[in-house]
């Protein structure tokens, strides 16, 4: 089949009305379908979103996550009925209490989806200024809506044969960049007319990441009355197996928190890294960052602050978990002063950043 591309001689008598960006070839027959100009898709990918706080919206997202087999490996004989029968039964209550807590109500949405639809719109005026318009940029869930097929279905329907898919996860993990890149794999199996595609690796010790990493703690600190004993950088965690069966997560965690701790200039000891968001019997990473916060206050570090570098956009791990769980640990335990400092979001040096990252895996395809 032929293809329009941009100032090819063959291209076009004026385009259907109906399709925008479509054309009818030259040299094609009458009954030939219109072809759309090719264009580049930068697909961005997050974790996921429930659609609303109520249980069934929860249970359906908790099913689709926990059934994941890179987050829990588990037999699915032996996993499967305890997460239908006892886990979904009651944790959507629970969830959908923690969500509804920091709910975007204004906009009926949470505050990563939220998050998300800002950094996507930052990241495309960018590329727009810099590419101009044969760059397409989108997002996805990897869980929930909208999903990574159909966002993949509405990038080559647009005319996409070339594109660039983004987890939005600075480390590189089985059960978060491998999985979505998964479903990024799955999407493409299905289409008729398959793009080229490359996949973002991780981009924890990128400069400017770093740097905007260190931006954000000079500007919470300098708001700050007292500079606070700890620093602690709290990555999500994940079992300890993992690490021992190969996976890099755990190491990059602590490169990062080395550079960041380089790029501000601090002695060594004055960054902690722990792990959150514990789940199930077996040992996980440690230390664990709701222990150990508790821990630093008995020991006299009464003013710490907390950030989460693991995470692009703030979610129900930070807005909730760390500045509710893990700063009530940390209070309970002697605590005088909690100062979470936000995800990166959409803050231009992290856009700039990310923007950066798309532009050099772009490189080799014609822009």
């Amino acid at each position: 089949m032929l293809h329009a591309t941009p100032g090819s001689a063959q291209a076009s008598s004026p385009a259907d009305p109906a399709l925008p960006g479509q054309g009818r070839l030259a040299h094609a027959p009458a009954d030939h379908p219109p072809v759309r100009t090719a264009k580049i898709g930068v697909l961005l990918a997050n974790l996921g979103t429930p659609d609303n706080y109520d249980y069934w919206s929860m249970r359906r997202y908790l099913n689709e996550f926990l059934s994941d087999k890179r987050v829990i490996d588990y037999p699915a004989w032996k996993w499967q009925p305890l997460l239908q029968l006892l886990i979904l039964s009651k944790r959507p209550f629970s969830s959908g209490a923690n969500y509804k807590l920091i709910w975007n109500h204004d906009k009926g949405e949470s505050p990563l989806m939220t998050i998300t639809k800002d950094q996507t719109a930052a990241i495309a005026e960018q590329m727009k200024a810099t590419l101009g318009d044969r760059v397409m940029v989108d997002f996805c869930m990897r869980y929930g809506n909208p999903s990574t097929e159909s966002k993949v279905r509405a990038m080559v329907a647009a005319g996409c044969e070339k594109i660039l898919f983004f987890p939005l996860y600075p480390h590189y993990a089985g059960a978060t960049s491998a999985t979505a890149n998964d479903a990024f794999f799955r999407a493409l199996m299905k289409e008729k007319r398959q793009p080229a595609a490359r996949t973002v690796p991780e981009y924890f010790d990128h400069p400017l990441y770093i740097d905007a990493l260190a931006q954000s703690v000079e500007r919470a600190y300098a708001a700050l009355d007292h500079r606070p004993d700890m620093l602690v950088a709290s990555y999500h965690g994940m079992p300890k197996r993992y690490l021992m069966s190969g996976d890099p997560y755990h190491c990059q965690c602590a490169k990062t928190s080395r550079l960041l701790r380089e790029r501000l200039g601090w002695e060594k000891g004055t960054i902690d890294t722990t792990f959150q968001s514990v789940f199930g019997p077996e040992e996980w990473l440690k230390p664990y960052t709701v222990e150990h916060v508790a821990e630093l206050a008995k020991a006299g570090k009464k003013r710490i602050a907390v950030m989460a570098p693991a995470f692009s956009a703030d979610c129900i791990e930070t807005l909730e978990e760390i500045n509710g769980e893990i700063r009530e640990a940390f209070e309970h335990a002697g605590g005088e002063s909690f100062t979470y400092i936000p995800c990166l979001n959409d803050d231009p040096l992290h856009i700039q950043a990310l923007s950066a990252v798309i532009t050099d895996n772009l490189a080799g395809w014609g822009l």
